[in-house]
């Protein structure tokens, strides 16, 4: 068994959620024994195909033509992509269409959360099709908590010893929250914001850019870094806030989990896993979130780091790689 994974345009998408998710699947098949290619040239018994750009959709119709077994990773879906950029709400049917067409071609369709399961299995486009629920994973051996980091993040980014730091992560998009993520940083100037990751401003949101263009004495955009520095900063920093308002997965909050780092959320559907009070605390809108984040330093909130590391060790990469396997040899075995 040799599979092709496949993503088209990786020095686009190689920032983002996605480009993450790509690099895990390598580093699971590579723990669990699968040999994998990346050259669509080579010889591979299955494609694992993990975009629904055109050259993805042609790869899928070959292989089809060709009987190789398809496994296609819904990565989005028409929720998270609709306020995800710019006339996001006007092409949101468009996007539907497109997705569940390319979606179709597989044999079986993996999707990273039950969440974005069962909003997929809700689709009549994708009726009868098998849908499995497999995380993106992380390194958790990578992301350990280590009080090394406090002092390196802080050097890094020249914060005082005594000042209470907020970190945010996410591409320029309005569904990652980083509106309200500025509004905070406006109504809490006592704290200071930093906000990891980027992409194209072109593709983003009026709103977003106005928050982009913010300039405040305790608000930081930091742009892409390596995942050294998310590790130092979620190591480093007091809190860590993710104001997301649509998620398939959202890696972040795993790391987070993963590094003991204290989190407070947006309570949405996709984070109904992850209960409030006990593993993270969560917010409805700005001013919960204002509220949230005054309790907690204060000291208010409960420390529930412990219990949250629980979460990443089930999304441990070396468990994504079994899972995968499995789905493999599902899909050669319907033959």
């Amino acid at each position: 068994m040799k599979v092709l994974l496949y993503a088209e345009g990786l020095k686009q998408i190689g920032v983002s959620g996605l480009g993450k998710a790509i690099e895990h699947q390598k580093k699971a098949l590579e723990l669990v024994g699968v040999p994998y290619t990346t050259d669509p040239k080579d010889h591979y018994d299955i494609v694992h195909i993990n975009t629904y750009f055109l050259k993805s959709y042609f790869l899928a119709r070959k292989a089809k033509k060709k009987n190789i077994k398809i496994v296609y990773h819904a990565h989005s879906t028409e929720e998270d992509y609709v306020d995800g950029f710019i006339f996001g709400h006007a092409t949101r049917k468009l996007f539907r269409w497109w997705i569940t067409k390319c979606y179709r071609y597989g044999d079986i369709i993996v999707t990273p959360t039950q969440y974005s399961k069962k909003l997929l299995d809700g689709y009549k486009e994708l009726k009868g099709k098998k849908i499995v629920a497999i995380s993106n994973g992380l390194e958790l051996d990578f992301f350990k908590p280590d009080k090394k980091y406090y002092q390196s993040f802080r050097e890094r980014y020249h914060y005082k010893k005594e000042e209470k730091v907020i970190v945010g992560i996410g591409i320029y998009s309005r569904r990652k929250g980083i509106v309200d993520f500025v509004e905070l940083a406006k109504r809490l100037k006592e704290y200071q914001f930093i906000w990891f990751g980027s992409s194209p401003l072109s593709l983003a949101t009026h709103d977003v850019k106005e928050a982009l263009s913010t300039k405040l004495d305790n608000l930081t955009f930091a742009g892409h870094v390596k995942q050294e520095q998310i590790r130092e900063a979620l190591g480093g920093c007091d809190l860590y806030l993710f104001p997301t308002f649509e998620e398939t997965e959202g890696i972040p909050i795993i790391e987070a989990c993963s590094m003991e780092c204290p989190s407070i959320i947006r309570d949405i559907p996709i984070f109904e896993e992850f209960e409030d009070n006990v593993v993270v605390h969560k917010a409805k809108d700005v001013d919960d979130f204002e509220k949230k984040i005054k309790d907690f330093f204060q000291g208010k909130l409960k420390d529930v780091t412990k219990e949250a590391r629980k979460i990443a060790k089930s999304r441990d990469i070396k468990t994504v790689g079994k899972q995968l396997k499995e789905v493999y040899q599902e899909v050669l075995k319907e033959d």
